[in-house]
């Protein structure tokens, strides 16, 4: 450490660089796009060209989902024309693909208050990301910072809202999975009460959700499919959990971002011998929930 010494960088203004341009931002976005903080993401595709609409700047895709990112990247300030932009791009992915879900970014240089209250209206309703970018120089060399200033609004099950006019019962859900994955979910039930009691099953048409004297509190809810059991664990996502969830060897299907959540299969055996896990995660979720 005696050894490290301060630098103090320069900030580049890359609008009006002679040399660092668009393309070169492209360029290196490309080369790594996990630079942008949006996860373990690939490049799908640069300078797509839209029906009637110009091109979209970069088109990216999670490794392990089928999660989409619309990126458009504009130098200096953000301006209405941008918004507008990078929703129509958007909009025009969804509909050619509404096999994936998708989430527009716009990456700028400076993305002003004026700018960030317009945007934060749209979250919630469009699943937008925007990211300020800081181009820095160091001696002779340069790099690329970027920060997360408004991010996706984490939302609830979609149909949290309106549980009464879609609860089922629990033949519903033996029926769709099986009387045996119906029972794992009543093995983890267990495992809640003994940090929360007085949470019981919720059957809904598309999950099995908890609530507590009649009260929703979806922290984990439940999928029992025919061989496995999908629940969804609301966390924010971080590296620990991601971790802990690899070297248990469990499946984890992948990280919702819309929602807040960790979606795991779990087969029998996962519960027994995994329940020290299951119980920790469950337990920050639903510690979470009421903070």
């Amino acid at each position: 450490m005696a050894d490290l010494k301060f630098v103090k960088p320069e900030k580049l203004w890359l609008k009006s660089h002679a040399v660092l341009n668009e393309k070169w931002v492209q360029d290196h976005i490309a080369k790594d796009p996990s630079i942008l903080g949006l996860g373990d993401v690939v490049l799908k595709d640069r300078e797509r060209q839209q029906p009637r609409a110009g091109r979209l700047d970069l088109l990216l895709q999670d490794a392990e989902s089928n999660r989409r990112y619309e990126v458009e990247i504009q130098l200096g300030k953000t301006d209405e024309s941008h918004i507008i932009r990078t929703i129509e791009y958007w909009d025009i992915e969804r509909k050619r693909y509404p096999q994936y879900d998708h989430c527009a970014v716009i990456v700028a240089e400076d993305i002003t208050a004026r700018f960030l209250n317009v945007i934060s209206l749209f979250n919630g309703n469009i699943p937008l990301i925007a990211i300020q970018m800081n181009a820095l120089k160091f001696g002779d060399q340069v790099t690329l910072i970027f920060t997360t200033v408004l991010d996706e609004l984490a939302l609830g099950l979609d149909n949290e809202g309106d549980e009464v006019q879609a609860v089922t019962d629990r033949a519903y859900w033996e029926n769709r999975g099986t009387t045996k994955t119906v029972r794992m979910a009543d093995e983890l039930l267990v495992v809640i009460k003994n940090f929360a009691p007085g949470f019981e099953f919720k059957y809904n048409k598309f999950y099995i959700g908890l609530a507590k004297d009649g009260q929703p509190n979806n922290f984990v809810s439940f999928r029992p499919k025919k061989k496995y059991l999908n629940i969804s664990v609301r966390l924010k996502q971080s590296d620990e959990i991601q971790k802990d969830l690899e070297q248990a060897g469990l499946d984890m299907m992948d990280y919702e971002k819309r929602w807040g959540r960790y979606r795991i299969r779990l087969s029998k055996s996962d519960i027994s011998e995994h329940q020290e896990l299951l119980t920790r995660i469950f337990r920050m979720a639903y510690e979470n929930s009421i903070s």
